[in-house]
């Protein structure tokens, strides 16, 4: 999707606000709901992502699975809400062994495993709006020895709320980070406890 496009800065591919927040995602709902909100803490329409059980209720980006994101930044940067239930996300990427890797953490994993595709980690998160950075250039090395060379796909999986999904080159001080990426949270950051 976006491996012909030029790439600087920020790249965003979600953000709740608009008129079709989920233009490049494709939505998975069984016993469950995914639904635009406004959210009473940050007065801004926001998505949620609720079900009975994580697996079966999720957002994947690109749409289309024989598509790729194509992403070639590293730093993937994530403002979401927690709903104090469950929930899980997952990234794939593609390595300079032309593997693909997927990354999946977790509230409710207790201790990380590295098997030859997959990677999980738990995961805690701070009570409201948390703002996760993860580089996946960092967890790609530590977890199989390889460079990451670019991210695959985004799935988003039950239950919590979304503001925004983008990328970054590198890591962004909060003044040099554009207004319009900004949640005001008082510098929430999530703790990742991921021992690779």
């Amino acid at each position: 999707m976006f491996k012909n496009t030029f790439q600087s800065g920020f790249l965003s591919i979600f953000y709740g606000i608009g008129s079709k927040p989920l233009k490049i995602w494709d939505t998975h709902v069984k016993n469950g709901h995914v639904n635009t909100i406004m959210d009473e803490d940050i007065r801004s329409s926001v998505l949620e992502i609720g079900g009975v059980n994580v697996s079966t209720t999720y957002i994947t980006c690109p749409a289309e699975p024989e598509k790729t994101l194509g992403i070639k930044f590293p730093f993937l940067v994530m403002t979401i809400k927690n709903l104090k239930k469950y929930f899980s996300f997952e990234v794939q990427v593609l390595d300079d062994h032309n593997v693909r890797r997927r990354f999946r953490w977790s509230n409710f994993r207790t201790a990380t495993q590295v098997g030859p595709f997959i990677c999980t980690m738990p995961m805690k998160l701070d009570a409201g709006w948390n703002q996760l950075q993860l580089n996946l250039s960092d967890f790609t090395n530590k977890a199989y020895g390889t460079k990451y060379v670019e991210t695959v796909r985004v799935q988003i999986h039950a239950s919590l709320r979304i503001r925004r999904v983008y990328f970054t080159d590198r890591q962004y001080s909060e003044d040099e980070t554009p207004a319009e990426f900004k949640l005001d949270m008082k510098n929430q950051k999530a703790k990742i406890h991921a021992n690779l």
